[in-house]
């Protein structure tokens, strides 16, 4: 395989991801410019992800890329580390890896900074290092980190960022974040993480194994109810952004808010059983959502 065939492959690997995401990551309906931009960020929000989750293709061509050694392409800590070497040089330099010389003109056209980026980055290092959260106020602090960072860039990438706006997004991304927590209860244990928080468990009264059974007692559905309502709260506290902007952006982020809205009615037509896998929306539910949404911005 030829370099660029590799570069290709790579690339492939990780924005073919789009398709399964909870809201649509760059719609057919915006401008071109925007599409091309969002699915550059995408690329390397995902990428940040799988190296996190230790999710990258098979084979370590990613590592090769980065310039991490064999012996280490396994540690996930040096692959974000050399990612994080690799996201610099976008700003000054030349970077190796084919999705950041993609996002390279995206930073440029867009006046973007590095800080949303080196934030995704932090948020993966610390699901190294930290598997537990005490409370929902240390779970929101790694929301800020983990998915605030996203909503951020859509909005400097479509040039409608203000202080307001921001706050606005950062309630929407950290709900998002939250129901994709609650989507992948089982799969998160798997790789041995719990966003649920602790206080909140011992508040419900479910123990860590509980989460392990093949499908959720009367305490988990609980719990995961009252998780779900915060989620649907911090959606509605930032459905005004809608309000705020007009024409496609409002439709985008539309999608972004009914997504969220219709991943945790699937999860409450499963009666708050996650355990046997995540509970999504399909299209059709997702389509209504964004109507009801676009009409009441509630």
């Amino acid at each position: 395989m030829t370099g660029s065939d590799t570069a290709h492959a790579l690339e492939r690997a990780t924005l073919d991801k789009a398709a399964s995401e909870n809201f649509p990551v760059a719609p057919f309906f915006l401008p071109r410019d925007w599409r091309d931009d969002l699915m550059a960020v995408y690329g390397f929000a995902r990428l940040v992800d799988d190296i996190g989750d230790g999710d990258l293709a098979p084979g370590g061509a990613d590592a090769r890329v980065l310039g991490v050694s064999a012996t280490d392409a396994e540690d996930r800590l040096v692959l974000l580390d050399a990612f994080e070497k690799d996201l610099r040089r976008v700003f000054d330099g030349s970077p190796r890896h084919p999705l950041l010389r993609r996002l390279q003109p995206t930073v440029r056209r867009r006046g973007l900074t590095p800080e949303p980026f080196l934030g995704l980055i932090a948020a993966n290092r610390q699901d190294q290092l930290v598997a537990r959260y005490e409370t929902y106020d240390d779970l929101l602090a790694y929301c800020e980190l983990s998915a605030n960072p996203v909503g951020r860039l859509v909005l400097a990438v479509t040039g409608t960022s203000t202080p307001e706006r921001v706050r606005l997004s950062d309630a929407i991304c950290t709900a998002l974040q939250i129901v994709e927590h609650l989507q992948d209860v089982a799969e998160d244990l798997g790789r041995d993480r719990i966003y649920l928080p602790a206080a909140d468990m011992k508040r419900f009264h479910v123990q860590e194994t509980d989460l392990s059974r093949k499908t959720a007692g009367a305490s988990v559905r609980a719990l995961v109810a009252y998780e779900a309502q915060r989620a649907r709260d911090l959606l509605n506290e930032g459905a005004p952004l809608m309000g705020s902007v007009h024409g496609r952006l409002k439709l985008l982020l539309a999608g972004f808010v009914a997504g969220g809205r219709a991943a945790i009615r699937a999860i409450a037509a499963a009666e708050y059983d996650v355990l046997p896998g995540p509970p999504k929306p399909g299209k059709v539910q997702l389509l209504r959502e964004v109507g009801v949404t676009l009409r009441g911005e509630r």
